[in-house]
């Protein structure tokens, strides 16, 4: 799992920052990305549904060396063969037919995949396919995905308490409503707009960082302890 324990894994996916470029406005992505890690954020997905290949290529070289100097793992959105082109840690993937068992052949065992699910059924689907972390959603409605299935943080704790690998909960979260993601059995949350979105993307991640650790962590600064591949 890029040179990573099950529970630096855990760790790395408190604030997990998915990139989105309808956000950024007249920024640069790379800028707002800095920006993201001044802030704190522990695990960056590059994830650009629109984009040519050739540009998320291009920007997925640029990113990948700003989550190396802040030690974070780097995953790319769906594209298994992108990730293992740029170098990647990983990729994280649908519930398509095969999809977390072609990119472990493709990555190796060392990369990081973390796979989507919003059921129970689907959750468990994913670990014994080897998913090394789940993304479990919506948690609320979302502007970013308007047609994801709502489970709420009930759905994330059935999750939860179903799977033994790490789970990220994503959608509809924001610093008003992360808090009640405590006690889900969540190990972090997955954000877009909350980041991507502000006008101060640094003191907005810091926010967020800061209710993310009295969330779902012991008040420790976890930016550094999580390596990824050399």
């Amino acid at each position: 799992m890029a040179n990573m324990t099950k529970d630096e894994l855990a760790k790395s996916l408190e604030l997990y920052a998915v990139t989105d470029r309808a956000w950024v406005g007249e920024r640069t992505l790379t800028a707002c990305v800095e920006e993201a890690i001044k802030g704190g954020i522990t695990f960056l997905q590059l994830r650009e549904k629109e984009a040519p290949r050739a540009e998320i290529e291009l920007r997925a070289r640029v990113l990948l060396p700003l989550a190396r100097e802040a030690r974070i793992p780097f995953v790319i959105d769906d594209d298994v063969e992108l990730a293992k082109i740029v170098g990647a840690d990983g990729v994280h993937v649908g519930q398509s037919d095969m999809a977390c068992e072609k990119a472990r052949k493709t990555l190796g065992d060392d990369a990081i995949i973390g796979v989507s699910a919003g059921t129970v059924e689907e959750a468990l689907a994913a670990q014994a396919a080897g998913a090394d972390y789940i993304g479990v959603g919506g948690i609320y409605p979302t502007s970013t995905k308007e047609d994801a299935q709502v489970i709420g943080v009930d759905g994330l704790r059935k999750i939860c308490e179903a799977v033994d690998i790490p789970v990220v909960a994503i959608g509809g979260v924001n610093a008003e409503n992360l808090a009640t993601l405590k006690g889900s059995g969540a190990d972090g949350v997955a954000l877009v707009s909350a980041i991507f979105a502000a006008d101060d993307i640094e003191a907005a991640t810091r926010k967020l960082r800061k209710i993310a650790d009295e969330t779902f962590g012991d008040g420790e600064d976890t930016t550094a302890s999580a390596p990824a591949n050399e």
